[in-house]
C-alpha cells in the first residue's frame, strides 16, 4: 500500500449531516465516546480507510486472525433535524505529513455529504487526577465560540496552551480554510487514564447540541470502574497503602 485507500460498503443519502470524529488521543475520551455512539445509536459502516500513515501493523482478534489497523466511518439517521457521521479509528497518523494527508480525506468525505459542521472530540490533559466534568471548548469562528457558551462549554484564552495536535487540531484549521464550521469538545482529564468519566461529561454536551438521546449506561458502569482504581491510586500517593495490591490495574492506559 503506497497511498490512503477508501473502501466503501454503501452511501446513504443524509439529511443535514453533521460530523463526529473520535480517533484515539488523550485521555481515549472521544474514541470512548464516538465508539459508544456508534454502539448505542446502531450506526451503519459505510467507509474503512487503510493508509500507509497508519503504524505498520495488524490487530489479532479474538479468535486469532488479524486485520489491518485502520479508520472506518458510520452514518446515523437521526430524528432530529441532523443525520449524523461518525469517525473511528484504531490510530491516528504515525506522521506529521500523514496527519495532514488524512485530515485532508476526512475533509474530502465531509465535503462529499455536505456536512454543515464538524464535531472533533478529545481530551484535555492537566498531568494529575481529575474530578471535574469541564469540557473545554475551541472553535474556527467566534459564532460557535458563543454558542458553545450555552451549553455550558468553557473557552480559556490561550488553552490548551500547546495548541490542539492531530486530526482534531487539524479539522479546525483546514476546516476553516475550507468554509467548513468545526469545533473541538474537550473533556478535562489526567492524560494518562482511559477516562469514561471525561468522556460522558463530552457525551452530555454532545447530546444537548445535536438534540439527541444516548443511554450512557454503559459509560457510566466504566466511569465507576475507573474511580474505584484512581480512589487506590490517590491512597497510594499519600502514603495510605503499600504500592503492592491484589487489584489489577493492568488495563490502565
Amino acid at each position: 500500500m503506497i497511498k490512503t485507500t477508501i473502501l466503501r460498503t454503501r452511501k446513504p443519502r443524509l439529511k443535514n449531516p453533521v460530523l463526529i470524529e473520535g480517533l484515539p488521543g488523550v485521555g481515549h475520551v472521544g474514541k470512548l465516546v464516538a465508539e459508544h455512539m456508534v454502539e448505542e445509536l446502531g450506526a451503519k459502516k459505510i467507509m474503512e480507510i487503510y493508509s500507509p500513515h497508519l503504524p505498520p501493523q495488524v490487530i489479532v482478534e479474538h479468535d486469532g486472525t488479524v486485520r489491518l489497523v485502520k479508520n472506518e466511518l458510520y452514518a446515523y439517521k437521526s430524528k432530529s433535524k441532523h443525520d449524523i457521521l461518525i469517525l473511528v479509528g484504531d490510530h491516528q497518523s504515525a506522521t506529521n505529513e500523514g496527519h495532514y494527508e488524512l485530515t485532508g480525506v476526512f475533509l474530502d468525505i465531509a465535503e462529499e455529504f455536505k456536512v454543515e459542521r464538524i464535531y472533533a472530540l478529545g481530551g484535555y490533559g492537566v498531568g494529575q487526577l481529575v474530578e471535574t466534568e469541564t469540557v473545554l471548548g475551541a472553535a474556527n469562528n467566534i459564532k460557535l465560540v458563543k454558542e458553545l457558551k450555552g451549553y455550558g462549554v468553557e473557552f480559556k484564552p490561550n488553552e490548551p496552551g500547546g495548541g490542539i495536535v492531530g486530526a482534531s487540531g487539524l479539522l479546525l484549521g483546514l476546516g476553516e480554510l475550507r468554509g467548513i464550521d468545526a469545533v473541538c469538545l474537550m473533556g478535562v482529564t489526567s492524560g494518562y487514564l482511559v477516562d469514561p468519566k471525561s468522556a460522558q461529561a463530552v457525551l452530555k454536551v454532545l447530546c444537548k447540541i445535536l438534540e439527541i438521546d444516548v443511554d450512557m449506561q454503559a459509560l457510566e458502569e466504566r466511569a465507576s470502574e475507573m474511580e474505584k482504581i484512581v480512589a487506590k491510586l490517590r491512597e497510594m500517593e499519600q502514603g495510605q497503602m503499600p504500592a503492592s495490591t491484589d487489584e489489577d490495574l493492568r488495563y490502565i492506559g
